[in-house]
């Protein structure tokens, strides 16, 4: 298996056909405050633009996740069935995968329901805190897995982005390492909750 260096290294030679590094966003269960944070990078964003293509993310209109992707950002913990499904078809189309925030990284808020059960956490949402239609849902929703996780506990994360979100300064850094093909060095540069 390839290490975080050699892959990197490869994303001088991207398969996107016009020379550009492929990124990819993915929202698991977390609040989107690591894609504010993204955003945050403001201007910069065209200076990745330069050489990135954003491929894949909530903020743009792209259904089904590209065959291969060289760098994928991860947000947020698996929760779910579905959270569960995707992050094992994101890891298997990605190069470099990046765990993006404290949810991805450790499970943080969504990890606060584990100490309880599933069923304890359905009722106390739909049905004890519910004024109307007092049901617990089953469709629509995908099945809540018994713990909340962080993305490394269950597929290889080459990347890992700590902060509650990570700052913007953090984030354009790890991109703009990534795709000049360089690993980066987040020694200083972040830390869990900020």
């Amino acid at each position: 298996m390839e290490n975080l260096a050699e892959k990197s290294a490869g994303l001088n030679i991207s398969q996107a056909g016009n020379g550009k590094v492929k990124l990819a966003t993915v929202w698991l269960d977390g609040c989107s405050g690591c894609h504010m944070s993204f955003l945050d990078i403001d201007e910069r964003i065209l200076v990745l633009a330069q050489k990135a293509d954003l491929v894949y993310s909530p903020l743009v209109d792209v259904k089904e996740f590209p065959e291969m992707v060289d760098v994928t950002l991860i947000e947020g913990a698996v929760s779910s069935e579905g959270d569960l499904e995707k992050i094992k078809h994101v890891r298997e189309h990605t190069r470099i995968l990046v765990s993006l925030g404290d949810c991805a990284v450790t499970a943080n808020v969504p990890g606060m329901r584990n100490p309880f059960t599933v069923q304890s956490v359905m009722d106390r949402a739909y049905i004890e805190n519910a004024q109307r239609n007092r049901q617990i849902p089953d469709q629509v929703i995908p099945a809540l897995l018994p713990k909340s996780v962080p993305v490394h506990e269950i597929v290889p994360v080459d990347v890992f982005v700590p902060g509650c979100p990570p700052h913007r300064d953090a984030i354009y850094y790890v991109l703009s390492e990534l795709v000049e093909g360089r690993t980066p060095d987040l020694a200083g540069k972040t830390r869990f909750g900020k």
